[in-house]
């Protein structure tokens, strides 16, 4: 089955470190709620949080998963994450190899 390229979404998280990073990843995967998660590097962020300009090492993560799937990811996200206001952004593929979007098509079915 061919999936619509619109459906198929990366999101965006930061962690406070690897392990925290790690975990979510595997919990999300293991749920279904994401295809596949890519643990990057870690990076610094600065940003404004209650007024004060903070700076902070996180890890990002890159989230595989589909439209339809993801208010369940985000819930998943919002629950297990150590963060009083994660990041959880949803960015669209345009285009993509059409099997590897019916695999993750496939694989967020589940969640």
């Amino acid at each position: 089955m061919a999936v619509d390229n619109r459906d198929i979404v990366i999101v965006l998280t930061n962690l406070p470190d690897r392990a925290a990073a790690s975990r979510l990843a595997t919990l999300l995967v293991e749920h279904g709620h994401a295809a596949c998660v890519d643990i990057l590097a870690e990076c610094t962020s600065v940003y404004r949080w209650k007024g004060e300009i903070e700076m902070a090492t996180e890890v990002p993560l890159l989230i595989k998963t589909t439209s339809s799937a993801y208010p369940r990811l985000e819930e998943k996200i919002r629950a297990n994450h150590p963060y009083e206001l994660p990041e959880i952004v949803s960015i669209p593929v345009g285009n993509g190899l059409p099997e590897y979007l019916n695999w993750v098509a496939a694989e967020s079915a589940s969640g």
